[in-house]
């Protein structure tokens, strides 16, 4: 939407001129035609009068998004849900390093914090640290370059290779509608955290995030169950004191645990979830089941929802998370049929649906997407929503901030 602002102006000169196009902010240029009328007034002295009118496409700011979590803990599967439901495809830069960690769609533009490490693999060996540790990444970049993309300034961007351990040559990345930033360290250095638009932190208990890293190293890397448990073993310290205590920064986390339906169990098939949303977020109104603010334990209408052995519960109500008044939304179990989620979906309020049933659409739509018949597919989608929302009430709110200023 262009946005033009006109000044009038009176001026004794009889020069008229149009000036030349502003520096350009964010990758919009920014015109100012400046239109002089001579007239002549009774006295026989002739005067200049001039209008300016600034015209723009508004404040386009890139809004930046965080995402936190360790190894294994869903990053990918969360980054799939959050583009689809922007719309489009997300993609490797077209023409570029076929090992890009890089995802670009239509509104959005994914970049992996692994970019950011300064050492390769065999230099983090030689030093004896782990990519968990500050050392091992370069956050002065992160920052500079995070900070430039946000100011709508194309950057060139580091490449770690997963496949060989290196750093390849740089990609360009150009500012998009909205940027993703995840990995280990979104909300590591606070200068990074403060561009954060939003942020997410994937909380997976050890339990599960042990039969979820082997799920995928093993299947999709070729790495061996010793190798896979030595790596745990060698990151948890790191883990601990580097990744972790992000989420006490984090706008929301969605925490996966074992569940509490069957006692004493070890196959980590039937998940607890919990979606806790921090309270007092700008452009963000946490999900409430039933009553906001009420303390609830529901289980739904077997006749409605099917579910076998052990069967489902939902829970929500407030609590306190590191010191922030937070609401908890939390799900047990597992669906049989996603087609009748819409049934639960129906009792959820401040989802930020366009329309009825879009969680339920979501779902369907991904529903090979690990996760999409328990809690993390359900809370992703929600949480992808939101952040659709609160993308929409900031683009809102700039586009209004010179209409306003033209009324002052």
């Amino acid at each position: 939407m262009a946005i033009c602002t006109v000044y009038t102006t009176q001026s004794l000169n009889s020069t008229c001129s149009v000036s030349k196009p502003a520096k350009p902010q964010l990758g919009f240029h920014q015109k100012q035609v400046v239109f002089f009328t001579k007239s002549r007034r009774r006295s026989g002295m002739s005067s200049c009068g001039s209008s300016v009118i600034t015209c723009s496409a508004g404040e386009q700011r890139t809004v930046v998004i965080g995402l936190a979590a360790d190894s294994g803990c869903g990053k990918s599967t969360f980054m799939r849900r959050l583009t689809s439901v922007f719309g489009g495809a997300a993609e490797p830069p077209r023409g570029g390093n076929p090992d890009s960690n890089t995802l670009i769609s239509d509104t959005t533009t994914v970049i992996c914090l692994d970019d950011y490490h300064s050492l390769d693999r065999t230099g983090r060996k030689e030093k004896g640290v782990t990519a968990l540790d500050p050392r091992a990444n370069d956050f002065d970049l992160m920052y500079e370059q995070v900070k430039a993309i946000k100011d709508g300034i194309a950057v060139e961007k580091p490449i770690y290779n997963h496949v060989t351990g290196l750093l390849d040559p740089p990609e360009t990345i150009k500012p998009p509608k909205i940027l993703v930033i995840e990995g280990l360290h979104p909300m590591y250095d606070a200068r990074v955290r403060d561009l954060l638009d939003f942020s997410i932190y994937l909380d997976i208990s050890n339990e599960v995030k042990f039969a979820w890293k082997i799920q995928r190293d093993m299947a999709e890397r070729g790495h061996s169950l010793e190798s896979i448990k030595a790596s745990i073993e060698a990151r948890k310290p790191d883990f601990d004191a580097y990744i972790d205590p992000q989420k006490q920064y984090a706008d929301a986390v969605i925490e996966v645990l074992p569940t509490q339906l069957i006692p004493d169990d070890n196959e980590g098939k039937v998940l607890r979830v919990r979606l806790i949303m921090k309270e007092g977020v700008t452009y963000f109104s946490p999900v409430y089941l039933f009553d906001e603010g009420s303390t609830i334990s529901w289980i739904p209408c077997g006749r409605k929802l099917t579910c076998s052995y052990p069967g489902i519960n939902f829970s929500y109500g407030p609590d306190t998370y590191y010191g922030h008044e937070v609401s908890v939304l939390e799900m047990d179990g597992q669906f049989d049929r996603l087609d009748e989620l819409i049934y639960v979906e129906s009792h959820l309020s401040n989802i930020s649906t366009k329309f009825y049933g879009e969680i339920t659409q979501q779902l369907l739509k991904h529903s090979d997407f690990p996760g999409s018949n328990n809690g993390t597919g359900l809370f992703q989608t929600i949480v992808g929503l939101k952040i659709r929302d609160l993308f929409e009430q900031i683009v809102a709110s700039r586009a209004a901030t010179p209409l306003e200023a033209t009324k002052a």
